[in-house]
């Protein structure tokens, strides 16, 4: 990342796009896991149900707009990815971005 970089997460959506085995449930009780649509979650509750790589919660294109169809409720492993921290590269470099 070079000094001054702003990374927009409604512009890239990449770490929403990136494994199937990322957006696990870890830390989240089940007054929080209840809060997520049941559409949403992978059929082993194990974590965010996905197409592919894709987040199911996620909508728009990678690297043009996109948008968390659950934002306020979304789990801990998504919450705590942050704007160019190390996952966030990771994820950009998957998506050439």
């Amino acid at each position: 990342m070079e000094a001054g970089e702003i990374f927009d997460c409604q512009s890239c959506g990449a770490c929403c796009c990136y494994s199937s085995q990322w957006p696990r449930f870890s830390t989240e009780d089940d007054a929080q896991l209840a809060l997520i649509p049941a559409k949403f979650v992978a059929s082993d509750e194990s974590g965010m149900r996905c197409i592919g790589v894709r987040c199911s919660a996620l909508t728009g294109e990678i690297g043009k707009t996109t948008a968390c169809g659950i934002y306020a409720v979304r789990p801990e492993v998504c919450r705590s990815c942050m704007p160019g921290d190390p996952e966030c590269l990771m994820a950009r470099r998957a998506h050439n971005l």
